[in-house]
């Protein structure tokens, strides 16, 4: 019997291949298609749209980054805002945190459920903690008409296409800042900039017109194709990538968090830029 095998064509260069040993999921939702199948190397995988969103593998690099460096850089934050993350991975980790509360605006309600069916080892039970507030709608609508104020803001979304073209533009972006703190992040995922350099560069130019601190960090996510993932952290009072090192440590030595990826010191060797990335800046 032939393999059966996923192809990602999210580049028209590039092609990708994840062997689906074992199929646990095919459809198509309102808003997007669904792929969820074992593999032997990495576990779970779940494709939106024909595109690699996360594993069992790897996922507590991308969800570890895109979580702890924002809120270990603030004091005490309390409110969070996740738009995206249907899978809960993000929301999961921000929940080891003492948080008040964390409100999640998803677009689609099957993926979620689909989360809880089948991505057990990637949510755990961060649905069901009393802390989440799950609203079924479109982000960007909910951002351009609330009245709420949030410590830090995360956008945990697909890459600029179909459902997630509109939280990469600067309107977008401007809601964000309107809805945070004084002493607020914005924090987003600016997809791989070795092959979609678009992304970074147009993110960091609505920050730098936007924000104090527009500032990036990077981190190696295996089953993301071409090298180091980008992630903004913007914010108008406080400077993530300049945190002092002994403030970082003590802050997660206090929860006692047992993390696989982060650390103080990733925190702070994140934020070092290399010139091919700096060239992109505006």
């Amino acid at each position: 019997m032939a393999e059966d095998w996923f192809r990602e064509t999210l580049h028209p260069e590039l092609q990708a291949g994840i062997r689906m040993d074992h199929l646990i999921y095919r459809g198509q939702t309102e808003f997007q298609s669904v792929l969820i199948f074992d593999n032997a190397l990495l576990g779970r995988v779940l494709i939106l749209d024909d595109v690699v969103q996360t594993t069992a593998r790897d996922e507590f690099i991308y969800h570890e980054m895109l979580a702890h460096v924002p809120l270990f850089s603030l004091d005490a934050p309390r409110e969070v805002l996740i738009i995206g993350g249907g899978d809960g991975g993000c929301l999961e980790e921000v929940l080891k945190h003492p948080v008040d509360r964390v409100t999640m605006i998803e677009l689609d309600r099957q993926v979620v459920d689909l989360a809880q069916a089948h991505l057990g080892m990637i949510c755990g039970a961060a649905f069901d903690d009393p802390r989440t507030e799950l609203r079924i709608e479109d982000g960007a609508k909910f951002l351009a008409e609330t009245n709420r104020r949030f410590d830090l803001i995360i956008i945990d979304s697909t890459d600029p296409i179909g459902p997630g073209v509109v939280l990469f533009n600067p309107e977008f972006y401007a809601n964000c800042r309107r809805c945070l703190l004084p002493t607020g992040i914005l924090a987003t995922q600016n997809g791989v900039p070795f092959i979609q350099a678009e992304e970074l560069t147009a993110s960091a130019t609505a920050f730098k017109d936007l924000f104090k601190y527009p500032r990036f960090c990077f981190a190696a996510v295996p089953t993301y194709m071409g090298g180091v993932m980008a992630f903004g952290c913007a914010s108008d009072s406080t400077d993530a990538g300049a945190i002092p090192l002994e403030t970082l440590r003590a802050r997660q030595q206090q929860l006692a968090l047992d993390l696989s990826y982060y650390s103080a010191e990733v925190h702070l060797g994140a934020f070092a830029m290399p010139p091919y990335l700096q060239a992109l800046m505006p």
